[in-house]
């Protein structure tokens, strides 16, 4: 049986055909690279998270998607940071602390990672432009930016993609102050942590960039092989 991949998901306002209500969406490039791996993606909406739901899977994946919401690091909102969705945020919280508690292979993209390293107890940069000597991360809307990334010798990221992946990126923030517990292991030319991993933990990996953008398949294909 091919392993189940929870996927979170997001939740907004939507519009097709004559209905113009909210909706639980995922763009099917997550699904599409999860099941390409040989992974059965299994969709999470928001709102409807649960422990018990999370201990029937074999695996996880925490999406890209809006800003954290900066309470949880007990930081006031910037000027920058103006998209937040709580709820979203306190449904993912369920599912990665309980894919935590059990071992669960964990693939963090994006905001995921960011709400990893939140969750164990890091902070974020807001917005990447206000720092001197930051370089584009995010393009503008519907766009990514091509980077570099390098990778840290002996480490996970290091084995499956080599000393260096050009990557797809679409982010404002990025990790702050690095919680204990992960290690980064991907940086960008400008030194912006791109990938962190989890210490003590079969597979956690977290990366700032879209894998799911990607021809390269081998980071969801590590996972679902963990999963298995």
């Amino acid at each position: 049986m091919r392993p189940l991949i929870g996927i979170s998901t997001y939740r907004e306002q939507a519009q097709w055909g004559t209905w113009h209500v909210p909706a639980v969406l995922l763009p099917a490039a997550y699904a599409d690279a999860v099941a390409a791996a040989g992974g059965e993606p299994v969709l999470l909406p928001t709102g409807a998270v649960s422990a018990e739901v999370i201990a029937r899977l074999d695996g996880l994946v925490l999406a890209g998607g809006a800003d954290v919401d900066p309470a949880r690091y007990d930081r006031p909102a910037g000027p920058h940071t103006t998209v937040l969705r709580p709820e979203r945020d306190e449904s993912e919280l369920i599912a990665l602390h309980a894919a935590l508690d059990r071992d669960l292979p964990l693939l963090a993209i994006c905001r995921g990672m960011q709400l990893l390293n939140v969750a164990l107890g890091g902070d974020l940069v807001q917005h990447l432009p206000d720092l001197e000597n930051t370089g584009v991360h995010d393009p503008g809307a519907g766009l990514y930016q091509r980077r570099d990334v390098r990778t840290q010798e002996g480490t996970r990221l290091h084995e499956l993609l080599g000393n260096s992946a050009s990557v797809a990126c679409h982010h404002h923030q990025a990790l702050g102050r690095v919680a204990a517990g992960l290690t980064p292991t991907a940086w960008a030319e400008d030194g912006v942590v791109e990938g962190v991993e989890a210490d003590g933990h079969r597979f956690c990996l977290a990366v700032q960039w879209h894998p799911e953008e990607s021809r390269d398949n081998r980071l969801f294909e590590s996972l679902v092989a963990a999963s298995g």
